[in-house]
């Protein structure tokens, strides 16, 4: 049994771009962002991003394309998938991996939504900035766990 799989959480780096297919069907391609937080062998807080390329078909592309925008966070259920063409300048091979979106989720409202705050039915209470984001991250713990201390 072989399994591709991807699930990613993270934020739009671009609004979404939507086009057509020759047969008629609606694709959206944007990137997002994911943030890993880590301590390194000294003990320094690191953060390191990476990016994705999406691709959602059908349906949710038209969603995706209403109701996305560059900050917006996102939750992506989907498989990887590498394509590969020539470059018709050079000549020379170029590859994409992407990752072909199956269920695409809005992330929570807040900190970078498509909807502007005051909108989406409830009344909220103002918070700061800092706040909302979530800080500056992750803080672990500097100790190591001892497995025995947990208590399930």
């Amino acid at each position: 049994m072989y399994i591709n799989k991807v699930i990613l959480f993270g934020n739009l780096t671009r609004d979404p771009e939507l086009k057509a297919l020759p047969s008629g069907m609606n694709v959206v391609n944007f990137s997002i962002a994911t943030n890993r937080v880590f301590r390194d062998r000294e003990g320094k807080k690191q953060e390191q991003t990476e990016f994705h390329n999406i691709v959602v078909f059908g349906r949710q592309a038209d969603t995706v394309a209403q109701y996305m925008k560059k900050g917006s966070s996102v939750f992506i259920e989907g498989r990887l998938q590498t394509r590969n063409w020539d470059d018709k300048t050079s000549g020379e091979k170029k590859y994409r991996t992407e990752i072909i979106a199956d269920r695409v989720q809005f992330g929570p409202k807040g900190g970078g939504s498509a909807m502007p705050r005051g909108e989406g039915g409830g009344k909220r209470e103002e918070q700061p900035e800092a706040e909302m984001s979530g800080g500056s991250g992750i803080d672990y713990p500097k100790d190591d766990i001892n497995p025995d201390d947990i208590p399930f």
